[in-house]
């Protein structure tokens, strides 16, 4: 489906068995499995989401955690404009990960990058090892949103990507984020204003035509075709 106003990449980062995959599966599916192999490389998949008025389109990669893949993640990281860190709640080494991750991506990806600490597998607390208010205090002195949640049940997963799309949206509308460089991770939809802004400017007033690679109203069907090939 490729009806929206803007398309943003994120990508998910962690340490191994911390649950990455099963927060995009939950996210993208609402489901979750309780065997799952370890991600090759990278994987992604993506959903439609309402965000006040607007149609968004969340683009999530989820890397592999491994140190094998390090080379392979990295190219992921450019690109992006929603990073979520992710630890398990039952799991101090991977949450002493996390600082590790951050460094990581910080050396890769854009200025801009919109950043989540998310606690998993909040459904096993009886095995917690690391309290809410340490991680919170990481996330604050990072300047990180920080969310708990379940993969298992679904518990808080929606509001991660949410959230994070909702700033995304506010520092776009303030001016803050340019969608139109695509460095950024955003890639502008059909129906959104810069999209009309460029229609009209290259238009003929007495022969009016659509600006190549873009959708009218009418149905521009060759670009239809080329947003269907790209994502």
């Amino acid at each position: 489906m490729n009806n929206y106003h803007y398309l943003l990449k994120f990508i998910i980062i962690g340490d191994t068995c911390v649950g990455k995959s099963c927060l995009l599966l939950q996210f993208t599916d609402s489901r979750f499995r309780n065997e799952h192999d370890a991600t090759i490389g990278v994987e992604f998949g993506s959903r439609n989401t309402k965000i006040n008025d607007k149609t968004i389109k969340l683009q999530v990669w989820d890397t592999a955690g491994q140190e094998a893949f390090k080379s392979i993640t990295r190219s992921y990281y450019r690109g992006s404009i929603g990073g979520i860190l992710v630890f398990d709640v039952t799991s101090r080494q991977s949450f002493e990960g996390v600082a590790k991750w951050y460094q990581e991506i910080q050396g890769y990806a854009c200025d801009k990058i919109e950043m989540a600490l998310v606690a998993n597998k909040i459904d096993l607390d009886a095995k917690r090892e690391v309290q809410t208010e340490e991680a919170q205090a990481f996330a604050k002195k990072h300047g990180f949103a920080y969310f708990e949640t379940s993969a298992k049940t679904g518990e808080n997963v929606d509001t991660v990507f949410e959230s994070m799309a909702q700033t995304i949206l506010k520092r776009i509308d303030s001016g803050e984020i340019d969608p139109s460089q695509e460095i950024y991770g955003i890639k502008v939809g059909p129906g959104t204003v810069e999209v009309q802004k460029k229609q009209a400017v290259t238009q003929d007033p007495q022969n009016p035509k659509p600006l190549t690679g873009y959708t009218t109203p009418a149905g521009n069907k060759k670009a239809e075709k080329k947003e269907e090939s790209c994502c």
